[in-house]
Parts: C-alpha cells; structure tokens; sequence
C-alpha cells in the first residue's frame, strides 16, 4: 500500500517575511571571515630553534654531569637512579664521570649513548673519542646513567664534551644534545669526598 505524500508544513506568514527581509547578509554572518592561511601558520618569532650543542631536551627530563649516584626503589617500584655530588668540574686522575638522567614515558625501548671528546685538552685531537658508554633503556625505565671511564693515564686538564645520542648506533641523526665538563690542575677543584667506583 502506497502512504500518500505528506504536504509540506505552511509556515507562518511572519516567518517568511523574516526570511526574505534578511537577504543575503544572513549567510554573511554566520561564516567565519576569510583568514589568511599566514595566520595559521607556525610564526617565525614562535618557533625555538633545536640547539644540538647544548644539554638534551625533548625526551629527557633532566641530565648532570656528577662524581656518583644511588640507586633508590621508587614509587612504582622501580629502581630510580639518583645523582650524588652533580658537578662540571672533576679532578685529575682514573675516577670516571657520570651523566644522570631522568626521562619522559617512552613507548619503546632504545639506547642512550654518550661519547666523550677532548674538546680543549693540550696535545688532544678534538676528534678522538676519549671515552664512550651506553644504556639500554627499558619500557619501565624512568632514570638511567652513562659511565664515561678515564682514558689511559687518567683525564687531563682540560676541557670535554660529552655527545647524547639517542637509537641503536651512532649517525649523524642519533645527537639530542651535548654536556661539558672540565678537568681542573691537581689541587684546584673543588672538595667533594670521593665516591667509591662502581
């Protein structure tokens, strides 16, 4: 059985005066202006440049250079390292240096890996790779720590810096950042007790 066709509904005489009253500014009122598509866009002035020569940010949360650090159970149970003695001045001699560092949540595992260069040191290559350690990081792993162990002879006064990258190897896409710290004469830095090496 076919319905027939329901009549469409009279509208009041107000209303299709009101409508027809309107005329076209209307529809002009109820769209947006026309924005230029520069005032979606990123500004210039807004955007940070990425500074790879200063210390990691992005995924990491904090990072220092220290002469230590202890491991402590944290809130989720989890073993959390802490830095002891932070510093950028380390003496002479075979004690290593430690980067400590807390991350953001991750969704994958992956390597920190720090390489250390003699950046200011008499008779050093800038470009020789003095000392270098990695760290496997874990889904659950919220701090971790790079050990960078004296070269041969102990480190020398001088200046170093330490490259951070962040992947399985190393390539010129790996570096988040870059820490320094320098290695004063004998006598001349400061007078933190030395911690036992681990």
């Amino acid at each position: 059985m076919v319905m027939p066709a329901r009549p469409w509904p009279l509208l009041p005489a107000a209303a299709i005066l009101a409508i027809l009253s309107s005329g076209p500014g209307l529809a002009e009122e109820s769209l947006t202006r026309d924005v230029p598509i520069s005032e979606f866009q990123n500004k210039a002035t807004d955007v940070k440049a990425y500074n790879f020569d200063a210390p990691p940010e992005g995924m990491f949360r904090s990072i220092q250079l220290t002469r230590g650090f202890e491991e402590e159970l944290g809130f989720r149970r989890a073993h959390e390292i802490v830095p002891v003695n932070p510093t950028e001045t380390f003496s002479q001699g075979p004690t290593p240096v430690f980067l400590v560092f807390t991350l953001h949540q991750h969704i994958e595992p992956f390597q920190i890996i720090g390489l250390c260069y003699p950046e200011q040191v008499a008779g050093l290559d800038p470009r020789t790779v003095m000392s270098q350690d990695e760290m496997y990081i874990a889904l659950e792993d919220e701090s971790g720590y790079l050990k960078l162990h004296a070269p041969h002879g102990g480190w020398r006064p001088g200046k170093y810096k330490v490259e951070i990258h962040v992947g399985w190897k190393v390539t010129e896409f790996s570096l988040m950042g870059t820490m320094r710290f320098a290695v004063a004469q004998d006598g001349s830095s400061s007078s933190a007790p030395a911690l036992p090496v681990r």
